[in-house]
């Protein structure tokens, strides 16, 4: 009973990885190298990360400087797109619910529960943040914003970066140098997914979260998804669907491959109009979705598909030969992209919230930039949240 709860629940091997690294880190007296440890924290800081930002900026100060006034506009452009993004997909649930994107955050053991997937995210995450943080350091450093310390923490699952500027130099900064500095973490992030993004084109993998344009202008497509035979007792059986048929459409959402298959979004008990591809030809039936005999709430056509069929790239100057490499910088892009994207909200914990007050304080009294702030707090919470709340109300804790 006992090792099947521990089998069932990933969240245990993430607590007892905890624990394991816990104890390590106070037998090998890590305290003695600036680690704070607590049980629920391990926090590294480092006063000298000033001047190793000094010596890196005297290398490449004009560089710097235009990616300091790119990380302004960029900022905008970011929490512009996030706000679009999170009011277009509420609307998308209630009036096209195919194009609903689940929302989630994600979290070890929780909404990560596979193996791999926890891996991948937990490599890439330090990454991201070293990335992150260290824009935000170097861009200070151009504005004369000396840094106290930087470093990490986790908690748990949880990773954070940080770089501690002086606060009262910090305060009595320019506002265009304030907004410099807060940009450019999210830039960063960005960039680097876009640059990223441009190798990944070659990769077979980075298509299945492509939006279509891009599949359809860097990929060659399957087709659809073959049927390799079909279920006993299920609906594809008495609809007519024959071994070696090719699906290409489910309820007029176009299948290319087995990807789109999956977020067909088929329910139990409905009836779905599936067109598939014989001898050439078109051909349209209608079929009974029936639950998997696994999982209730499952539907399924009834068939056993062809999974290995993949878009492929049209740019193919890189081989690809291991996936576990594809699905790594798969996730770096998207963690990258969405770390970048997620942290121009103007929440008070991230950095889109200091963006505006930093643009606004100074322009209002004291009270009326409070009461702003934290009407735009509201605001932007309520989007966030509906965002997570309608996806719960979707299909649950949307897991991977």
């Amino acid at each position: 009973m006992v090792l099947e709860i521990i089998e069932e629940n990933p969240i245990v091997y993430v607590l007892i990885a905890w624990v394991v690294a816990i104890v390590s880190a106070k037998a090998l007296r890590l305290e003695r190298y600036g680690f704070e440890l607590k049980p629920y924290s391990l926090v590294y800081k480092n006063a000298s990360v000033y001047s190793v930002l000094q010596r890196l900026l005297g290398r490449t100060r004009r560089a710097v400087r235009v990616f300091a006034d790119a990380s302004v506009v960029s900022g905008f452009v970011m929490m512009g797109f996030v706000f679009y993004f999170l009011l277009a997909n509420i609307v998308a649930f209630f009036d096209a619910p195919s194009e609903f994107a689940e929302v989630t955050v994600l979290i070890p053991g929780i909404t990560l529960t596979s193996a791999s997937a926890i891996a991948f995210f937990l490599l890439s995450i330090p990454i991201v943040l070293v990335m992150h943080e260290g824009a935000h350091g170097i861009v200070a450093a151009l504005e004369k914003i000396r840094i106290k310390t930087g470093g990490f923490a986790v908690f748990i699952a949880v990773f954070a970066g940080f770089v501690e500027p002086d606060e009262k130099e910090f305060d009595n900064a320019r506002r265009i140098s304030k907004m410099r500095v807060i940009g450019a973490g999210a830039t960063s992030n960005v960039a680097f997914s876009l640059a990223l993004g441009l190798v990944l084109l070659t990769n077979p993998v980075f298509a299945i979260i492509l939006p279509d344009p891009l599949v359809d202008a860097f990929y060659e497509s399957p087709g659809g998804v073959t049927v390799l035979s079909v279920m006993d007792g299920f609906g594809a059986q008495e609809a007519g669907i024959v071994e070696g048929d090719k699906i290409v459409e489910i309820n007029g959402v176009k299948v290319a491959s087995f990807v789109d298959l999956l977020r067909a979004g088929i329910e139990p008990g409905e009836t779905s109009s599936v067109s598939v591809l014989r001898d050439g030809a078109v051909i349209a039936m209608d079929v009974e979705i029936m639950a998997s005999p696994d999982d209730p709430s499952v539907g399924l056509v009834g068939i056993t598909r062809d999974n290995t069929a993949a878009f492929k790239p049209i740019h193919d100057y890189i081989t690809w030969s291991d996936p576990n490499v594809s699905l790594f910088l798969l996730w770096l892009w998207m963690i990258s992209f969405f770390i970048g994207i997620i942290n121009m909200l103007p929440l008070p914990i991230l950095d889109g919230g200091k963006f505006i007050h930093s643009m606004i304080v100074g322009k209002m009294s004291e009270q009326r930039l409070n009461i702003t702030m934290w009407s735009i707090y509201a605001v932007t919470f309520l989007i966030f949240g509906l965002n997570i709340a309608l996806s719960y109300i979707k299909s649950g804790w949307f897991t991977i």
